[in-house]
């Protein structure tokens, strides 16, 4: 009898830091438009509303491409596709360092979010042929944990290019960081293509043994949830729980990408310098990260997902209030830190919720729909936020819609797990909704 969680360790130890740095490389890739805004913004003379839409219509190309791309990487593998959608997306992203007005800039935010289409939602569904559910908040969190990581990292780095490379070889400062932060995606993309194992059956780490026990261990988890009766692709794609989880998601990306994306600015309030603005960002989502970490720790080991979802959620609705609210700068940066680690807490175990719902093709094509409706937060989210800054002048109404935005999405994950409370309870998990 093999010993099971050793293999998971052993697989972990193996695959978990390729698909941490890729999903670092892709944030990177979403935090650093927030600081390119610092400088870029006057260089091609946008509005804040303009710069929303263009940060946002990135996730145009990403929806209309994302369930197709799902698809076809169910069909080729997720090691090629996922090599090729890293490559193809770092090289659009080195090119947007040469847009020269707001036209320029919306159409590479469009052919970057095609490129990038089926990453997310496709490495999801690769952690599931890895890891039993059991294992999965953890393993979600370690992935998650590269979202705060492209900011503690990103946010720095950022702000001193963009204040020391600046007019260096006749560019910008917002253009070399453009070209520098490309560079991390296209190195991902090859080492996908060699070193990532495609199957634990087919991995070269594992014994023979190892990989057909670990295989197994998944086959049984995967015949106990059909038990229940399976789905068929259109089927996932129409069920209500399927649809409820979407509206999650919406929530979870307006969240994410509305404070990766306008964090900088929202600190740059403060009257701090682009080096300091880079710096001071790098605070909230340092708490970010520890929360992931945390929240989903306890999760695995008490069993209970639904509270450990929607409960960050509300505290995160709580710290933009807090934000919003306050005249003080150290008191605005406190709520919006709680804002993110709030975020931060509540993104381990959301993900668990499709997948135990589902298998197979019709997970691949549900977690692709799922982040795909979900993604559509990530254009009205930065959109909205930029308006309602040009209508008040001010950060107060953007950092208010955050607050709704995440206590709706903590109302909704009550009432999914409420409808799934059966289902949760045959994986071992204590339902409190």
């Amino acid at each position: 009898m093999q010993n099971q969680s050793a293999i998971i360790a052993k697989a972990a130890r193996r695959i978990m830091p390729i698909l941490l740095l890729c999903y670092f490389a892709a944030f990177l890739d979403r935090v650093n438009i927030g600081f390119a805004a610092l400088t870029m913004n006057k260089d091609l003379g946008l509005s804040a509303s303009a710069f929303g839409f263009g940060a946002g219509i990135f996730f145009l190309g990403y929806v209309v491409c994302e369930l197709p791309s799902n698809l076809i990487l169910a069909r080729v593998g997720a090691r090629r596709w996922i090599a090729r959608i890293l490559l193809s997306w770092g090289l659009l992203s080195a090119v947007t360092a040469f847009v020269w007005n707001a036209e320029s800039f919306y159409v590479v935010r469009v052919l970057l979010g095609a490129a990038e289409a089926g990453f997310f939602p496709g490495m999801i569904f690769y952690m599931t042929q890895w890891f039993p559910r059991a294992y999965r908040a953890r393993m979600f969190a370690t992935f998650n944990i590269a979202v705060p990581f492209s900011s503690i990292i990103g946010a720095p780095v950022s702000g001193i290019v963009l204040e020391r490379m600046n007019t260096l070889g006749g560019l910008a400062g917002w253009q070399w960081m453009f070209l520098i932060e490309a560079v991390p995606a296209i190195i991902m993309g090859l080492v996908v293509l060699f070193h990532l194992p495609e199957t634990p059956e087919t991995a070269d780490f594992l014994t023979s043994a190892e990989g057909a026990s670990l295989a197994a261990t998944l086959q049984r988890e995967r015949a106990e949830q059909e038990r229940g009766g399976t789905f068929s692709i259109g089927r996932a794609l129409i069920d209500p729980r399927v649809l409820l989880m979407c509206v999650i998601a919406v929530g979870l990306v307006i969240g994410t990408t509305g404070i990766a994306i306008w964090m900088p600015q929202f600190i740059k309030a403060f009257g701090l310098t682009n080096m300091q603005t880079g710096f001071v960002t790098a605070i909230p989502a340092g708490f970010m990260a520890l929360a992931m970490i945390l929240v989903g720790r306890s999760a695995d080991r008490t069993g209970e997902r639904v509270w450990h979802a929607a409960g960050p959620f509300l505290v995160s609705a709580a710290g933009f209030v807090l934000a919003a609210m306050s005249s003080s700068p150290l008191a605005s940066l406190i709520g919006l830190t709680i804002g993110a680690a709030g975020i931060g807490g509540a993104s381990p175990n959301i993900w668990f919720f499709p997948t135990t719902l589902l298998t197979g093709a019709a997970a691949a094509a549900a977690i692709a729909l799922i982040n795909s409706v979900g993604s559509t937060g990530g254009f009205f989210g930065p959109f909205i936020i930029g308006w309602v800054r040009d209508a008040t002048g001010g950060f107060t109404g953007a950092l208010l819609f955050l607050a709704v935005a995440m206590a709706v999405t903590a109302g909704a994950l009550l009432i999914l797990g409420h409808s799934m409370r059966d289902m949760i309870g045959r994986s071992g998990a204590r339902v409190s909704a």
